[in-house]
């Protein structure tokens, strides 16, 4: 009262403005807020549920494998540590110079990642599609795996399989095994990536699975290729293998309700193509499981076998991963026990009869310490030097551990080394 009107005007125009202002900023926080709420419920569900993936983050490795809820962290100091720091990213495809297009005042947003090796991101075709009549994980649509109630709700937490799901168990890994050594035989040199994820998902259609990494998390293929200082969650592309490279194909199919996983590493030209240290990385990578594999027994710790892997690995002089490790799987993709690969005394759980979980050590020739791409899945190691992974899934038996996903005589790889 007793203002002009024009400094009355003045006054409720700044009132208008002042309100919109804090209803703006209100509803930010809100959403913000709720946000926060739904990120934390949903890492609160995964942590009580004992579903150790991590999902992608900026400057985070997405994790296939189980892992510890320390290894985000890990993972950034290991980026920093390699100056490959969350935000260093390279805006070009494979073999192309140009640089990201202008902004802002006409110059350009030059950030570059700095690859540790040779091997760079190729061009990936679009997503494949899967047929009605397949039956669907619960992510496949969203890319959200869903927690069942009765989830386990600590590290220790590891249900056994009942007789039907070991039957299930049994299908999915001999179906995971025929995918694989199909996939295997598409390696040679000239081939792409991306040709063997198409061998991949065609032959686990054929077989009525559902390829499991295909939008897990996002992910966007149907199997993971990772080759030469990859250490794992390679995405198949248009990158061309070559004479002497050596690549992991790790392949996962749902069928029956449940889901059967392994890996395998495999010589591009045959082994005689390869140097002798990458001969002798894959030996003795295949060797620490074999023995992971020989100390599983009822009743014994989870977290005896990574002491075992560690302990091999080092006296040939390489180094095993730790923010990737071994999971539980049947159901769900990956569940508990967390099955780390280098000595430590965590409680993740005591082995017994029905378990069914892989064991998957990642050795590597130099540092076991890595970096994750842009992409926000490809994991590779910090030096550029070279790494390998075998995997398999694992039922412990009355006798020990029984490989599920084990090769078939006469179509299966096998190495020199086993026939000496």
């Amino acid at each position: 009262a007793g203002l002009s009107g024009k400094r009355a005007g003045c006054v409720r125009a700044k009132w208008r403005l002042s309100e919109c202002v804090v209803g703006f900023e209100g509803s930010t926080r809100l959403r913000m807020k709720r946000a926060s709420q739904r990120a934390e419920s949903e890492a609160s569900a995964r942590s009580a549920s004992g579903v150790m993936f991590v999902p992608p983050a900026a400057g985070r490795a997405p994790l296939f494998s189980a892992a510890l809820g320390s290894a985000p962290r890990r993972i950034e100091r290991t980026q920093q540590r390699c100056g490959c720091a969350a935000g260093k990213v390279r805006m070009k495809k494979r073999g192309a110079g140009a640089s990201s297009p202008a902004r802002g005042f006409g110059r350009p947003a030059e950030t570059q990642f700095k690859y540790t090796g040779l091997v760079r991101p190729g061009v990936q075709t679009p997503r494949r599609t899967v047929p009605d009549s397949i039956a669907l994980p619960s992510y496949a649509k969203d890319g959200r795996p869903k927690v069942g109630l009765l989830a386990p709700k600590f590290p220790w937490d590891v249900r056994a399989k009942s007789e039907a799901e070991v039957a299930a168990m049994r299908v999915a890994g001999r179906v995971a095994r025929e995918v694989l050594d199909a996939g295997g035989r598409a390696i040679r040199p000239g081939a792409t990536t991306d040709e063997i994820d198409a061998v991949v998902h065609e032959e686990t259609i054929k077989r009525g699975g559902y390829p499991s990494p295909l939008n897990y998390h996002g992910f966007p293929k149907s199997c993971c290729t990772s080759v030469n200082e990859v250490v794992c969650h390679g995405i198949p592309d248009s990158t061309v293998l070559e004479e002497g490279d050596i690549v992991n194909l790790d392949v996962t199919v749902f069928i029956g309700g449940v889901h059967g996983d392994l890996s395998e590493m495999f010589f591009v030209g045959g082994a005689e193509a390869a140097d002798e240290s990458a001969r002798k990385l894959v030996r003795v990578t295949y060797e620490c499981l074999e023995r992971a594999i020989a100390q599983v027994q009822e009743g014994r710790a989870y977290s005896e076998l990574g002491g075992v892997i560690e302990q091999h690995a080092a006296k040939h002089g390489f180094s095993t991963v730790r923010n990737f490790c071994g999971h539980g799987i049947g159901a769900d993709f990956h569940t508990t026990p967390n099955v780390l690969h280098y000595a430590n005394q965590e409680p993740n759980g005591t082995m017994a009869r029905g378990h069914t979980f892989t064991i998957e050590p990642m050795i590597c020739e130099g540092t076991a310490q890595n970096v994750t791409w842009p992409d926000k899945w490809t994991a590779t190691t910090c030096d550029g030097k070279r790494s390998a992974q075998f995997e398999h899934t694992l039922l412990i038996t009355d006798s020990g551990a029984e490989a599920l996903t084990a090769r078939i005589p006469g179509e299966s790889q096998t190495f020199w080394w086993e026939h000496s």
